[in-house]
């Protein structure tokens, strides 16, 4: 029965530890929810400006210089950084992960 300390010390270390894994598991789920979200929303803007492009090709309206195009390239920039940025908060997290179990 001198064991039962260290069987209970182990339980609790082994509840604590999923416990971790359980929260960091979730963040990563918030985070790739998030992610999909703002891949969908690149992928309309994409289509947006497609559209766009086709239409004022089609009309022979197109000009390098019109702000449309400059707001359309603005958007998809901002999606595409917070894509790599919900990206690196994954990867900070998947790594978190790695260390805490060295």
């Amino acid at each position: 029965m001198d064991n039962n300390p260290n069987w209970s010390k182990k339980v609790m270390q082994v509840l604590q530890h999923a416990q971790e894994e359980l929260k960091k598991t979730t963040e990563i789920g918030k985070k790739m929810i998030s992610a999909s979200k703002t891949s969908s929303e690149l992928h309309d803007a994409y289509e947006n400006l497609g559209k766009f492009v086709y239409k004022s090709l089609k009309e022979d309206t197109l000009k390098l210089e019109d702000p449309l195009l400059g707001e359309f390239v603005e958007k998809i920039d901002d999606l595409q950084e917070e894509l790599g940025d919900i990206e690196s908060e994954v990867n900070k997290i998947k790594f978190s992960e790695k260390d805490d179990e060295e």
